[in-house]
């Protein structure tokens, strides 16, 4: 017993000091488990050597080409075992089970879609063969092919995303939207999908509600429409009238929902990031940033409460300033909501998308709904600080009495202030047609690199200004693709926030269009900022608030160097104050140290590791092979010379040195 104990401590011992070392040389951070599988290889690669190397004749001289030979093969297994599934990619032990479920019906999903992609004609854009409209758009033309080649793929897209469910469907939705990356083929098409989704059956919907609020449905609801006023991918609508008399409308997550949307999106990403490594027209358009702004978006909409607190917030900032009375907004019943119900007033109206009544409005009619919305969302973004980041069609309605009114407020975008001041100097500047102001416009509102060729990128955005606001040319919602491929060309970084509003924008130049034809939001857009209402949007430059505030002036806007002077003169005082303050005090100095930066530092001592490593691992391997090919020398023991004894120690140290630097650099590549 005593002699098993010392045995099973020895190996104990031996599994620990080749788990150790293999983990220090990788620099890993492991787990129990990852532990024992390892130590139980590095005992059973001791024990194969063992009998490989350690032969009577030899006297043991081999050990340590045995024991490096077994910390070479445990670091083999750690490395290859991150490679396949990384540290903390599963969780704890406890977790697997859920883990490998939820991995298995993830896989019988993806294969579901799949073969429904393939069903519909979609294959050869999964394997690369991009053709059509995509092959166009990713060589830089603003339009997609002539002929019928996008109105036959469009019709399939739209029937698989109608297949894949309701995730794939709000997918669709909100590509519908996408003017600036689609041709019109295929906007048209998924534009069905806004209004062509199946309702759940009644009693299906009465039973979420029912669990919803705990309580049988007429204790709260006077009447309650079984047949859903509209469907949507994730909810739908039913007219309900309170006990006291009032009209309201009741929005109701789909039961079951949110299971299959979050395991969709978590598809779709993989999906995204696939076909972005494996095809042009994915890379062309931004795939994986597309899916990921989706998915974000989408997260929000599976929470009412989100929606609700979106909704006040509007309100609260839309208090704040005069109200435009063409211009409405819901209001919440806090009492009746909660995470999958939603209670909200009665407006009467139509969705502009398939509102009879713009056949018959008059132009100016039209045009004035069309700056209504474009006003609005100007102020909410450049005045208030939080916009309505989907204005689709199917989100704005046409009311009864004449006005417009905006909905669905589940995805919501927040602007801080020195956006909102970088985002209004921008408007300045395509205004002014200057390309200096422009540009340090867009510095303001992009995370720059390090490094950037100012000069360079004033040139380029006076090429862009000259293609899409020369005098007398009107300009198209192609200008949001050529100014975000113009940020990606010089390594700039569109923050989230500001992605969000050039996205709301591009989707609101879809619906302007279905509301007004011809009406061009960009030159609109253009003479906002030099005719909108005061206050602390525009500082000293700003109008004062009126009756004829609420559209865009004519006068010419005020020189973007002007209000750029302005940001910098109310920012001053802070500023001298905290230099002053530090003079006082003896503490203001001027340093410039070489990598001051900790990155800088940290990639330069990785560097230098690195190629130490290198010179170490190509220096013993050189000296290993020398050594092992001098034949004459003196011998250790028959048979082996002690040249040769040196090489084959020195040979071990080369292949533990070449797969360090190996799972280093593939480390630094992921």
């Amino acid at each position: 017993m005593a002699q098993l104990a010392l045995v099973v401590l020895v190996m104990s011992g031996f599994m620990t000091v080749f788990v150790v070392s293999a983990r220090r040389m990788l620099g890993l951070h492991i787990g129990f488990i990852r532990a024992l599988f390892a130590g139980l290889v590095s005992l059973a690669g001791l024990g194969v050597f063992n009998l490989v190397m350690q032969r009577p004749e030899q006297q043991g001289i081999l050990t340590g080409v045995q024991f490096g030979s077994t910390l070479l093969v445990t670091m083999g297994f750690l490395a290859a075992w991150e490679v396949v599934l990384p540290s903390g990619s599963m969780g704890s032990p406890a977790g697997w089970p859920r883990a490998l479920k939820s991995r298995i019906a993830r896989g019988r999903r993806y294969s579901h879609i799949v073969s429904i992609a393939v069903r519909h004609g979609l294959r050869p854009y999964l394997r690369g063969r991009s053709g059509g409209w995509a092959q166009g758009r990713s060589g830089g033309g603003s339009k997609g092919p002539s002929g019928g080649g996008a109105a036959r793929l469009a019709r399939p897209l739209r029937l698989a995303l109608e297949e894949g469910g309701p995730t794939f469907v709000k997918l669709g939705q909100m590509l519908s939207t996408r003017h600036d990356m689609l041709p019109r083929e295929f906007v048209s098409e998924l534009s069905r999908l806004q209004y062509q989704v199946s309702p759940e059956p009644w009693p299906v919907v009465e039973e979420a509600l029912v669990a919803a609020y705990g309580v049988p449905l007429e204790t709260l609801f006077k009447e309650f429409e079984a047949t859903p006023m509209a469907a949507a991918s994730i909810a739908q609508v039913h007219a309900v009238w309170l006990h006291d008399g009032a009209k309201a409308v009741v929005k109701v997550l789909r039961p079951g929902v949110r299971t299959v949307v979050e395991r969709d999106l978590d598809i779709i990403c993989r999906l995204a990031a696939m076909l972005e490594r494996r095809t042009r027209w994915a890379r062309a358009i931004g795939m994986v940033e597309l899916a990921e702004g989706f998915a974000a978006s989408v997260h929000e909409e599976l929470d009412f409460r989100v929606e609700a607190a979106n909704i006040a917030t509007v309100r609260a900032a839309w208090a704040r300033r005069r109200q435009d009375d063409a211009i409405r907004l819901p209001t919440v019943h806090e009492e009746l909501s909660g995470e999958s119900v939603l209670v909200l007033d009665w407006l009467a109206g139509e969705p502009v998308g398939g509102a009879t009544r713009l056949a018959s409005a008059s132009e100016d009619d039209r045009a004035g709904w069309a700056r209504a919305l474009l006003a609005t969302l100007l102020d909410q973004v450049l005045i208030d600080g939080v916009f309505h980041a989907d204005p689709h069609p199917g989100n704005i309605l046409l009311l009864d009495d004449g006005r417009v009114a905006l909905i669905d407020f589940g995805s919501v975008g927040r602007v801080d202030a020195q956006m909102r001041a970088g985002l209004k100097l921008f408007l300045l500047a395509v205004n002014t047609g200057d390309p200096a102001a422009l540009c340090d416009a867009l510095l303001q509102i992009v995370e720059r690199p390090d490094e950037i060729d100012e000069r360079a990128l004033e040139r380029a955005l006076g090429r862009f200004l000259a293609r899409h606001f020369v005098p007398g040319s009107a300009p198209q919602v192609q200008v949001f693709a050529d100014l975000f491929r113009l940020v990606a060309g010089y390594g700039l970084t569109v923050p989230p926030e500001a992605a969000a509003v050039f996205r709301a924008l591009a989707t609101l130049e879809g619906t302007l269009t279905t509301v007004c034809p011809g009406f061009t939001m960009v030159d609109e857009a253009r003479h906002f900022t030099g005719g909108r209402r005061g206050g602390r949007a525009g500082g000293p430059f700003a109008q004062p608030s009126g009756p004829s505030s609420s559209i865009p002036s004519p006068e010419p806007a005020v020189p973007a160097e002007l209000l750029a002077a302005w940001e910098l003169l109310r920012r001053l005082p802070r500023r001298l104050d905290r230099v002053t303050s530090a003079l006082e005090q003896g503490r203001l100095g001027v340093g410039v140290r070489l990598f001051a930066d900790a990155r800088d530092r940290k990639y330069v001592r990785s560097l230098v590791h690195e190629v130490l490593l290198t010179f170490i691992a190509a220096t013993s391997g050189v000296m290993s092979a020398i050594l092992l090919s001098i034949e004459r020398g003196p011998e250790v023991v028959p048979g082996t010379g002690l040249f040769q004894l040196f090489g084959y120690h020195l040979l071990v140290i080369t292949a533990v040195l070449v797969l360090r630097l190996l799972f280093i650099i593939s480390r630094e590549d992921r």
